[in-house]
């Protein structure tokens, strides 16, 4: 409508307004007029109002000086933006006055309609793909959506979606953590059992979770995704994101997952929502006719299947989660609570490598060392707790240490290489010193000594090792403490010592080692 004109009908519908009785304020609710406008309107008569449009459309605009320029770059550049425009007055005109951007978009439609410079823009053509062979397509796409959980809050859960092109036959499942490329074959595995087979290709975005990087449309895939096709055997199809002209079967049924299936629905945890998903799937989704094909995407399916790939699954790895370590030395699994060895919590922010590997639960530290092991426990709300954690052993082994280091001639030294011991193999730490203790008691103190400031030099942290050094200096002080007998090969008496072979040390510099050590 002509901006004039809408103004006319504005002020004559204040005036019919009021001559019915109405009040400023119900005009102002009623019209969305400022209450002083409105008593303007009342104020004027026809001849006062149009006096008053005649003015503003002769008043002089403050961006009358860059008309120009405007005109000129919008002939040159008919596709150029207001927010460009903005910028070229500033570049090219330093004494540009500071104007709001709304200002500058007025002024630059303005030129354009005094002008008729229409602003140009490319529209992408369009046409109709006819329906591909079964078993080549299948489109896949990830979602979230934010739910009411059963206690009153919102849970974020992420969804992947997947639908073979021709029949239209979907899948779905979900997820709470954000999708990894990890998590992202898993749901291609479970997909692929689903559909029972392989399509010949699958249709993405460009994602992180698959891809590296585009390389100028030389898209390099992550180490992890392009093993996992290379298994598979399908061949791949990156489109733009969000573009349903690629990859609007997909996007279509995120969309329908959305409004259908989640809408309203209360979320209580991850294993029974991937179960509603799946009675979704078999009573609704997959069994309505689809609105563009009239064709039940299951009685398609059940045709497409016989042209899909066979489909093999992968050998189960265990699945490793990391999870935080309470105060009191437990972490919480699937609703349980399994107990750690008194003193696993060392400040905010632990965690623990946890493996389900069958019925047990392998938990590590992070780096990787086993800490101990769980049964699953079968429910919800349990205490799964090993008594044996309860103990303190800390104060047991610094005891051990101490009672060993009073065997040796050098406490200190002794207490220092034993708690690099301690360092070293703390889960082994008691059986370790057992068999140092065992070694001290059966052997001579200044031996002893000696071996150990070897040790403690060498960054020997190692029960064997402390033992072999001991074995190594007895068998080497019998050699040479035995009496050499000049044998005469060709006197007849000495037959079989004569083919005697000398014994060997595979380490025979120790002693000579422990000698220099205890000058």
């Amino acid at each position: 409508m002509n901006a004039h004109l809408a103004k006319w009908i504005m002020y004559h519908e204040v005036h019919r307004m009021h001559r019915e009785g109405y009040s400023i304020s119900k005009i102002n609710d009623l019209l969305g007029l400022h209450r002083n406008t409105i008593r303007n309107y009342l104020s004027m008569s026809e001849a006062d109002y149009e006096a008053l449009l005649i003015k503003q459309s002769e008043r002089r605009k403050e961006l009358d000086p860059y008309e120009e320029f405007v005109r000129e770059r919008l002939r040159l550049y008919p596709e150029t933006s207001a927010a460009q425009m903005h910028d070229w007055l500033k570049e090219h005109h330093h004494s540009f006055p500071s104007v709001n951007s709304k200002t500058i978009f007025n002024f630059v439609h303005w030129v354009r309609n005094k002008y008729n410079i229409p602003k140009l823009s490319v529209k992408r053509q369009h046409q109709v793909v006819e329906e591909l062979p079964y078993g080549q397509q299948a489109q896949v796409d990830f979602g979230q959506y934010n739910m009411r959980a059963s206690t009153g809050k919102r849970v974020k859960v992420f969804f992947f979606t997947f639908v073979l092109s021709r029949s239209r036959y979907k899948y779905l499942w979900f997820t709470d953590r954000y999708f990894t490329t990890d998590l992202a074959i898993q749901a291609h595995e479970l997909a692929f059992s689903y559909i029972h087979g392989v399509p010949d290709e699958i249709v993405y975005d460009q994602d992180k979770v698959f891809i590296v990087t585009e390389n100028s449309g030389d898209i390099i895939l992550t180490d992890l995704f392009r093993s996992y096709i290379r298994d598979k055997s399908f061949r791949l199809h990156f489109c733009r994101k969000s573009d349903p002209q690629s990859k609007g079967k997909v996007e279509n049924v995120v969309k329908y997952v959305k409004q259908n299936f989640l809408y309203n629905r209360t979320y209580y945890n991850i294993e029974t929502l991937n179960e509603e998903a799946l009675g979704w799937l078999g009573r609704t989704a997959n069994m309505i006719p689809h609105s563009f094909t009239q064709k039940v995407p299951h009685s398609e399916w059940v045709i497409e299947k016989a042209f899909l790939k066979t489909h093999t699954d992968l050998p189960k790895k265990p699945e490793t989660v990391l999870y935080t370590v309470r105060k009191d030395n437990t972490i919480s699994f699937k609703s349980n609570l399994y107990s750690l060895p008194l003193g696993t919590y060392a400040g905010r922010g632990t965690q623990v490598s946890v493996t389900i590997l069958n019925d047990t639960l392998q938990i590590s530290s992070s780096t990787g060392e086993a800490i101990c092991m769980h049964r699953l426990a079968l429910g919800k709300g349990l205490k799964i707790i090993n008594t044996h954690h309860k103990r303190d052993r800390t104060t047991a082994i610094e005891e051990l240490i101490q009672g060993i280091s009073m065997l040796t001639q050098v406490p200190d030294q002794a207490i220092e290489w034993l708690k690099t011991i301690y360092a070293a193999k703390p889960r082994y730490v008691r059986d370790q010193l057992l068999m140092i203790r065992k070694t001290i008691q059966a052997n001579d103190t200044n031996l002893i000594t000696r071996t150990i400031q070897y040790c403690r030099i060498n960054k020997i942290a190692s029960a064997v090792d402390f033992d072999a050094i001991i074995k190594q200096h007895h068998r080497t002080s019998t050699n040479n403490d035995q009496k050499v007998v000049p044998l005469n090969p060709l006197s007849g008496n000495h037959l079989t010592s004569a083919i005697i072979e000398p014994e060997k040390s595979s380490i025979a510099d120790y002693q000579n080692i422990i000698k220099k050590t205890s000058k």
